[in-house]
């Protein structure tokens, strides 16, 4: 285990002995990007099995939290033991989560078959918080059998869970104008399965009709003897060409044919009312992820995307902690405030400088986050 830390070595012991104590202070290793953290994910996750990942998202008040809490009871009582990642949004004072969820799950905290872990956004956008995938793969190496993810309360833009997760269920509740928001491109995207909650409340029969509606026009069921209007075809939306593959850059690799039908379900987390339900539909959407490959293609685009992130995050690192490039940006800022330069041709030349052989030999030696390097 070349590159690891002594301190990080033990870690990774209890880490690998299925050590709950482990599992967090691994967590917030990763969390706080501390010396040493890529080393130690790239042995924590060399040896990973595959959890059943479930994106619980929705808009805030949906009941997000209840109906986790709800899941990881019902599974728990099918003798599963359950990791549950709640992003909580930051304080703007403190920087820290909130808590919130946590307080809400805190029945579930004596569970010894559950682990939940509470993250604060710190500022990312997308719904979840910047190292929320990597808590995510180290759930999964520590052997969960089902994994559940909690976003903050999102919008139609912000979807990093779909990167994330197998499945995605997307909890709208009554009252709250969400049959708009439901209607809007990004939640109808990303939705495998849909959750009116709080059904016990007016308006619940009705929201689900709207999102059924929603669903229909978006595949072009509902419209599909109506010709076409004003030279649009309405049967064609939401229909991907059968020869045009998967779009590569696409939202967490949801691809673009989609034979699945998006259940919309209702439930009342708090009782328990529908949540049984949920639980089948969730396994359904697995059969059928296993049985059409999509399951795998998944797995694959995730990978890529991690790549991705892990390079971006490297270059990041590199480029701007490079004393050259600082002594660049701070002439060629003077520059432009001065009218002789803007940031275009600045941006231009630091790329080349960036790209030229120097830099690149500049920075050997200094491969990793702390200058560690695995084996």
């Amino acid at each position: 285990m070349r590159g690891l830390s002594l301190e990080n070595r033990a870690l990774l012991e209890r880490f690998r002995l299925g050590k709950r104590v482990g599992l967090a202070r691994a967590i917030s290793l990763v969390e706080n990007q501390a010396p040493g953290f890529e080393t130690f994910l790239h042995y924590a996750l060399s040896q990973r099995s595959f959890a059943r990942r479930v994106g619980v998202t929705g808009p805030p008040g949906a009941g997000k939290s209840s109906l986790v809490a709800a899941l990881s009871r019902a599974l728990r009582e099918q003798g599963e033991e359950v990791g549950v990642v709640a992003v909580d949004p930051s304080s703007p004072f403190s920087g820290g989560a909130l808590l919130g969820d946590r307080i809400r799950m805190n029945e579930l905290a004596t569970d010894p078959g559950i682990f939940i872990r509470s993250m604060a956004t710190r500022g990312s956008v997308g719904g979840l918080a910047s190292t929320t995938r990597e808590v995510l793969d180290l759930m999964d190496a520590f052997g969960f059998a089902w994994v559940l993810v909690e976003t903050v309360g999102v919008g139609q833009t912000e979807l990093e869970i779909t990167k994330a997760a197998d499945t995605v269920v997307v909890v709208l509740v009554p009252e709250s104008g969400d049959a708009i928001q439901a209607m809007k491109a990004g939640l109808m995207e990303i939705a495998d399965i849909f959750v009116v909650n709080k059904a016990d409340r007016p308006g619940a029969d009705r929201l689900i009709r709207d999102v059924q509606l929603a669903l229909h026009l978006k595949e072009g069921e509902a419209l599909r003897d109506v010709p076409a209007h004003h030279g649009v075809d309405l049967r064609r939306l939401g229909k991907a060409k059968a020869h045009e593959p998967a779009d590569e850059g696409g939202e967490g690799g949801r691809e673009a044919r989609r034979d699945w039908k998006v259940p919309v379900l209702k439930t009342v987390a708090n009782t328990g009312e529908g949540v049984r339900e949920l639980l089948a539909a969730i396994l359904e959407h697995r059969r059928y992820l296993e049985d059409s490959g999509t399951l795998e293609e998944r797995r694959r685009k995730r990978a890529q995307d991690r790549v991705r992130d892990v390079v971006e995050r490297e270059v990041r690192r590199r480029v701007w902690g490079s004393p050259q490039l600082q002594r660049i940006l701070r002439q060629g800022v003077e520059e432009i405030l001065a009218g002789r330069d803007t940031p275009y041709s600045l941006a231009e030349a630091l790329v080349e400088r960036i790209l030229a052989p120097e830099f690149r030999d500049s920075q050997e030696g200094d491969g990793g986050h702390d200058g560690e390097q695995p084996a």
